[in-house]
């Protein structure tokens, strides 16, 4: 019995694909006619591509298509370079800005202590300052699900704690031998 021999694993190349570009720049620009907006910011009107590219060259500058879906087009004589980096520059300034709101969970039990539900509330109420959701989770062992009252007692205990800087997203439920509410933080001003 023989073995057969293995096919080699698939070159991949070790630089990326070139990124396509957002915005057509200088003779890739394939309208007849453009609204110019000049190196100063002025409005110039619509100008036949051409007498544009012109301009363009004689500022030393790029004509680059700003708004490609306007009829006609918009284009813009600047230094291209410059605007490429003011645009990465904004962008990173809105992944700056963006945040991930996390769900984080907290786990009771019907019988808990004072303490620990204390203990449990303190840990919820920080979460809600970092501005995270917190889902409370209830969970019945054996014959607990004979006292569901207990839960909903707690849950509601849970509400009326939190309800100054929380607001409930989700009503308490049932998911087999637990009960489930997501409690969001209230919107600062």
């Amino acid at each position: 019995m023989s073995i057969p021999p293995r096919k080699p694993a698939p070159v991949r190349s070790a630089t990326p694909a070139p990124k396509e570009e957002t915005h057509k720049i200088n003779s890739r620009i394939d309208s007849r006619e453009v609204r110019l907006i000049d190196a100063d910011g002025n409005n110039v009107g619509v100008v036949p591509t051409r007498q544009a590219l012109i301009m363009a060259e004689e500022a030393n500058l790029d004509l680059v298509e700003i708004s490609p879906d306007a009829k006609p087009p918009v284009a813009k004589i600047l230094d291209f370079g410059k605007f490429k980096f003011q645009e990465q520059k904004k962008a990173a300034e809105a992944r700056k800005k963006q945040r991930v709101i996390e769900i984080k969970e907290i786990k009771l039990r019907p019988m808990i202590d004072d303490h620990d539900y204390d203990v449990k509330l303190k840990a919820a109420m920080r979460f809600f300052g970092e501005g995270d959701k917190v889902k409370v989770t209830l969970r019945f062992r054996g014959r607990e699900m004979d006292h569901q009252e207990l839960g909903h007692k707690l849950l509601n205990r849970v509400k009326a704690d939190t309800l100054e800087i929380a607001k409930v997203e989700m009503e308490p439920r049932f998911e087999g031998r637990q009960i489930i509410m997501i409690l969001a933080p209230k919107a600062t001003k």
